[in-house]
């Protein structure tokens, strides 16, 4: 009998070469390893190797089998879920790292009896080096593998956070913090990393506008759930917290993720070195252009969240529980922008949402500092400021999209940049705010001031360095 005649069309996964696509999985009996990577049986059927892996689904008639463009394609729906929620958590591990103890910076401020600027401090050591440990955990998941870099680096998380929970000054506190910082940072790059190693085009903005929810949202609720552990705990048992978090995202991690990147797609010549690998999205001026957006979106994100606490506590009077509860308020804005950014990017393109948002955070932030100086109290600041993380809301996604769309080869290295850019800038701009109001305090105008600076610089790098109309469209 002659073996069938019929072809085997196949589309690869992502841009990899196809030869790059083969797992470690062994062959039984009758079975060859097609050109993909994918496994013929005697029968002449497809069996997939793994999830990454998958090209087409199985069937009798490989032939006339649905098409998969991208390996997470074959994943059902369930699965899908899962991995979504353990992703999303890990992404979180970051922020929740970053502000889950910003209600207590009056306490700490009174504990070892210094000054908010100082206490602002330890909140910029945990950005840089959640910065830092992104700008290493990036390439080397995409060298070794998405798990092991994982691993190691929130086991580092957790020892970081004991430390801080015992920490009897605050230059030790904010050495903790610095360390704190570098094992919080493979969550969100490599969650971000395996969302691109499975999904692509319009899909892959589904799924990371479900991470951009995560990493917009975090922030805003780690204040909240911290004002609620303060009621019951003191500012220790917040890193105490935050050590258990880190110990459940360590169990998952080894129960429970898959490895997305397996170990044929890791080689790829000319992108060998760490260096190599960053010199290659570099090039790109269009992830030039997005990464300066998002850095300063997220800073002005920060200059808030850095002088929020002192400014509605102590100038509008707010006790914890009620700054908490501000921020809820806030978080609804920005799961709002975060949902309609992702239709509207599957539509119309991430460049052109990115083109309203920007030009919205400009506006917003002004309308802060315009209403102060108008005495119009709270509302005048409370209103603009949902505005403004609304827009914060439309601009996460869309960064993202254009960032890891582009560079599928090296999903972990940009993922990397975009979280350093983020929180080392942002760690940077949210003390000026604390400077600025050095002899007067922190107002909604010296806030503003900086949300101004940072929103402005990013509409100007839409407009001069992507320049929209540049950018081409989405792949399917």
């Amino acid at each position: 009998m002659t073996t069938d005649t019929a072809p085997h069309p196949t589309v690869p996964a992502d841009d990899t070469p196809p030869d790059a696509r083969s797992d470690e999985t062994a062959l039984g009996p009758g079975e060859s390893r097609t050109a993909t990577g994918s496994i013929r049986t005697a029968t002449g059927s497809i069996r997939l190797p793994s999830a990454t892996a998958a090209i087409r689904t199985i069937g009798t008639d490989p032939a006339t089998a649905p098409v998969m463009l991208h390996p997470g394609d074959a994943i059902s729906t369930a699965r899908r879920v899962v991995y979504i929620v353990l992703l999303g958590a890990l992404t979180a591990l970051g922020p929740f790292t970053v502000d889950l103890y910003l209600p207590a910076f009056p306490v700490l401020e009174q504990n070892f009896q210094t000054t908010a600027a100082a206490v602002q401090l330890t909140l910029t050591g945990t950005m840089i080096g959640f910065g830092l440990g992104q700008l290493i955990v990036g390439p080397l998941s995409d060298k070794f593998g998405r798990r092991i870099p994982l691993l190691i680096v929130t086991c580092l998380h957790v020892l970081a956070s004991v430390a801080a929970a015992i920490a009897p000054t605050l230059e030790l506190l904010g050495a903790a913090r610095v360390v704190q910082g570098i094992g919080a940072a493979a969550g969100g790059v490599v969650a971000m990393a395996m969302v691109r190693d499975l999904f692509g085009g319009r899909r892959l903005v589904v799924m990371l506008s479900r991470l951009a929810l995560v990493t917009g949202a975090a922030p805003v609720i780690a204040p909240l759930i911290g004002s609620a552990l303060l009621s019951v705990i003191d500012w220790r048992g917040i890193f105490a917290v935050l050590a258990g978090y880190g110990v459940v995202m360590l169990v998952c991690a080894v129960f429970v993720l898959p490895e997305t990147l397996p170990r044929a797609r890791r080689r790829d010549r000319g992108s060998t070195t760490v260096l190599q690998r960053y010199a290659g999205v570099l090039r790109d001026r269009i992830f030039i252009g997005v990464l300066l957006i998002g850095a300063m979106t997220f800073s002005g994100l920060f200059s808030y969240l850095s002088s929020s606490s002192f400014l509605f506590q102590e100038s509008y009077g707010f006790n914890a529980q009620e700054y908490g509860l501000l921020f809820a308020a806030n978080s609804v804005g920005l799961v709002i922008g975060v949902q309609i950014a992702a239709r509207l990017a599957a539509r119309f393109g991430p460049q052109w949402v990115l083109a309203f948002s920007t030009a919205v955070l400009v506006l917003a932030s002004a309308a802060i500092a315009v209403c102060d100086q108008l005495g119009a109290g709270l509302w005048g600041t409370v209103i603009p400021l949902f505005v403004f993380m609304t827009a914060c809301g439309f601009t996460f996604p869309c960064v993202q999209v254009l960032s890891l769309d582009r560079h599928g080869k090296a999903a972990g290295t940009a993922a990397s940049l975009i979280g350093f850019s983020n929180n080392a800038v942002a760690g940077l701009i949210s003390p000026i705010v604390g400077l600025i109001a050095h002899e007067a305090g922190i107002t909604a105008t010296t806030m503003a001031v900086v949300m101004i600076g940072c929103s402005i610089l990013g509409l100007v790098a839409l407009w001069l360095v992507v320049r929209p109309r540049t950018v081409p469209q989405l792949t399917p």
